[in-house]
């Protein structure tokens, strides 16, 4: 081939556009590689909700003494009971608790249903600091992760599919008749055909977990309608992004729910172990409420979830509202007449 028809070639083939493509899809690997290394790479408890039940006479004793532990891994509080301690952990109130007794062997409560890690993180602290001071400690887990889930992943790895369904699903949709939505009536329709999707995936991926592998309990027609807000939520927040910034719109939504999404959703690693920045943008992000109320759902008889569909429902009502008013936007652009210049 000779050489100045290489060049050509080349130069059909770099457009400015495919370089600028390419720039991007560079930048989210690295952001990819930046965000799972840097939120999993060394996790350490940071103010984990914390209780210790103990006489008067040391319940304050305690709590100072876990208050003052270098780092700062527990933020401990007083409780009258036992019985109290338990019923905060199943609300999601507290991730573990102490009970101490004077007179014997005291007791740590953790819950491995909320993630395994953080159970054992909270196991090999408060040993070590039992045995520093010569006492015995028995560990019993009041919420345990099931048979077939003994790491407590299954949960986020069923959300993790169910934001696959929704971007892959709106991309596709989007992707098929152009890079925007010409008119109000084709966003409607791409809205509506997330909503089944949604019902579809949901369904499925409950009775995949639930009935068919036995990874999750809890109720399956909860996880079913969980299911269908999340796909639809990310398949609508998809098609809203795609639908103001063209094809860029879907890197966006691969930046959110997989580069920032995943590794802070708590899954991998739950919150209380995550550095600041992930544990912060977590809950506000599909994967992390998901996540959140996926394990209440299955572990936590459905406690603290208001928050996380309340999230989840922003995003759902969010996206469908800026899909139709870019494709009205645009159907307007398209048929309003250029100006007359004399």
């Amino acid at each position: 081939m000779p050489h100045s028809s290489f060049l050509s070639e080349v130069k059909d083939a770099v457009t400015p556009r495919a370089t600028l493509l390419i720039l991007g899809v560079i930048a989210l690997q690295l952001l990819f590689i930046a965000s799972y290394v840097g939120a999993l790479h060394d996790p350490k408890p940071k103010d984990v909700p914390f209780a210790v039940v103990a006489p008067q006479a040391a319940s304050a004793q305690a709590v100072t003494r876990l208050e003052r532990l270098p780092g700062s891994p527990l933020d401990p509080r007083a409780l009258p009971d036992a019985a109290t301690a338990r019923n905060q952990i199943t609300n999601r109130d507290i991730d573990g608790a102490l009970i101490i007794d004077p007179a014997g062997t005291d007791t740590l409560l953790v819950a491995s249903g909320g993630g395994r890690v953080l159970a054992n993180t909270l196991t090999t602290l408060v040993t070590t600091l039992e045995r520093s001071e010569k006492r015995t400690l028995r560990t019993v887990d009041v919420i345990p992760s099931a048979a077939h889930d003994p790491n407590g992943l299954s949960s986020f790895y069923l959300v993790v599919g169910w934001c696959v369904g929704g971007y892959l699903g709106a991309a596709a949709l989007a992707i098929s008749a152009g890079a925007k939505p010409s008119n109000p009536e084709r966003a409607a329709i791409r809205l509506a055909v997330m909503a089944l999707v949604g019902i579809i995936g949901g369904l499925g991926g409950a009775l995949i977990t639930g009935p068919i592998l036995d990874a999750l309990p809890g109720s399956t027609a909860a996880l079913w309608g969980l299911g269908a807000l999340i796909i639809f939520a990310v398949g609508a927040a998809t098609l809203a992004l795609q639908g103001v910034f063209g094809t860029i719109g879907i890197g966006l939504v691969i930046l959110l729910v997989v580069i920032l999404g995943n590794p802070s959703a708590g899954g991998a690693l739950p919150p209380p172990l995550l550095p600041p920045f992930w544990k912060a943008i977590g809950p506000a992000l599909p994967p992390g409420a998901g996540t959140w109320a996926t394990r209440s759902i299955a572990y936590f008889e459905n406690n603290a979830m208001t928050t996380s569909l309340l999230v989840l429902t922003a995003w759902a009502v969010a996206g469908a509202a800026i899909t139709l008013v870019a494709a009205a936007l645009r159907k307007r652009a398209d048929t309003t007449p250029p100006a007359h210049t004399p």
